[in-house]
């Protein structure tokens, strides 16, 4: 950032000829950003090419490698852009007074930037997931600058004491995941309801779901209430004891992306041939579509399950609640993170999104039927549900948090950001049984 003051500075002293040139060349810089931007978030940082790209801006190749040489390069500065533009919000957002008009501020600025977007006014921000499939090199410098995002997020509630840290630290994950899936279902919404979209989604950040009193106390579901039914993809040679295809490419996926879950990474740590994987897959891209159609069984049979629990809806959403985030706690057989869909084709992506909307659906009723016999918070179902599918499916990047302290009080506390809301009282948290 030095780099660029010092070299703004340098060009401001020189003639105004040589000023044209340097505002050309920041202008065409930044339409191959806007362009590289919006093909990372459609087709994922692997398929995003330098002839895409110049295409998307009629500029020949040979014109875009002046300003990026190489492929990673531009990728790290799309996403060093956006990591620019996010910390920008926040700090915007942080001059407000209180912690409640900070959120409402930061929630309102992403509400107007994609009324912006869909204007054709502004360019969308990268999708920082797809950072973790760049090279190690390019990708440490960018980690280091989200971290420093994470903790200006968690900024925003203020001074806490240290016994306050995990659960300030889990509600800075949630405000940031709730942002970053923001685009996903504002855009069902007219523009002219984003405004009231704005005022219900914080609404249900600062009171919660649980009504008044009502204390967190899940009831555990029957062994194997997340497994779902089995598919033939998942069995592997040599037995039972062997972990299976989708649990290792899962975990895989994850943690390092759609690069990361590679062919061999996934026979290696399964100690299988190439045959057997291709035996049960033609390709890699059926590992990663199965990978997410076996995550929603998963999801609907824990649903169904907590349904036959308890009396009341919020029963029947809190042992949902607690069971998909002990398992994303876990680590081991996670629900697949919805940061894979830009490796998936657009046809496939579309099948993809179609299931998570039918699981946030079952969300979406119990909300409702909660509200209409009193157990639940009247919320917006739509707006609640989706916040509830990101909260449970961001959970897996929660675990080195979660490992941290006893599963059951990681849950309680993860939970409570959106049960109680992002403002309660931590002391009350902190002591509750």
């Amino acid at each position: 950032m030095a780099a660029k003051s010092a070299e703004r500075a340098s060009t401001d002293a020189k003639g105004p000829g040589q000023v044209d040139r340097r505002d050309r060349y920041e202008r065409k810089r930044d339409a191959l950003l806007g362009a590289a931007t919006t093909l990372i978030n459609d087709r994922g940082a692997k398929a995003t090419t330098l002839q895409a790209v110049s295409q998307a801006v009629q500029l020949s190749t040979t014109s875009v490698t002046y300003y990026f040489p190489r492929k990673d390069v531009l990728a790290a500065a799309v996403f060093e852009r956006a990591m620019e533009r996010l910390r920008a919000m926040v700090d915007t957002a942080a001059q407000q007074p209180t912690p409640r008009e900070r959120v409402s501020c930061l929630l309102a600025l992403h509400v107007r930037l994609r009324a912006d977007v869909i204007r054709g006014r502004d360019v969308p921000i990268a999708t920082l997931s797809e950072v973790r499939t760049l090279d190690e090199d390019i990708r440490r410098p960018l980690l280091d600058q989200y971290v420093d995002l994470f903790r200006a997020t968690r900024a925003l509630w203020g001074e806490f004491p240290t016994r306050d840290k995990p659960l300030m630290t889990a509600r800075a994950h949630l405000l940031q995941e709730t942002v970053f899936w923001l685009p996903v279902w504002l855009t069902r919404f007219p523009i002219d309801e984003f405004r009231r979209v704005h005022a219900q989604l914080f609404d249900l950040l600062e009171n919660g779901l649980a009504m008044p009193g009502t204390r967190w106390s899940p009831a555990p579901l029957p062994p194997g209430s997340d497994q779902g039914e089995q598919t033939d993809a998942e069995s592997v040679p040599g037995g039972s004891g062997v972990p299976n295809f989708l649990g290792v490419a899962t975990r895989l996926i994850n943690e390092a992306g759609y690069r990361g879950a590679s062919v061999v990474k996934i026979v290696d740590e399964l100690e299988v041939t190439k045959g057997s994987f291709y035996h049960h897959l033609d390709a890699k891209d059926d590992l990663i579509l199965e990978c997410f159609r076996r995550s929603f069984k998963r999801i609907s049979t824990v649903q169904c399950a907590a349904q036959r629990v308890g009396a009341t809806q919020w029963e029947h959403l809190e042992a949902t609640m607690a069971t998909l985030m002990d398992l994303q706690f876990e680590g081991e057989f996670p629900l697949t993170r919805t940061s894979a869909l830009q490796a998936l084709p657009l046809e496939v992506r579309a099948d993809v999104v179609a299931r998570s909307d039918r699981t946030a659906l079952r969300y979406g009723n119990t909300l409702i039927e909660g509200a209409q016999e009193g157990s639940i918070r009247l919320v917006n179902p739509l707006i609640a549900s989706q916040t509830i599918a990101a909260m449970l499916n961001s959970a897996y990047d929660l675990r080195n948090w979660a490992a941290g302290m006893d599963r059951a009080s990681a849950i309680r506390l993860y939970a409570s950001c959106l049960t109680r809301g992002l403002f309660a009282d931590p002391a009350a948290i902190l002591g509750e049984a």
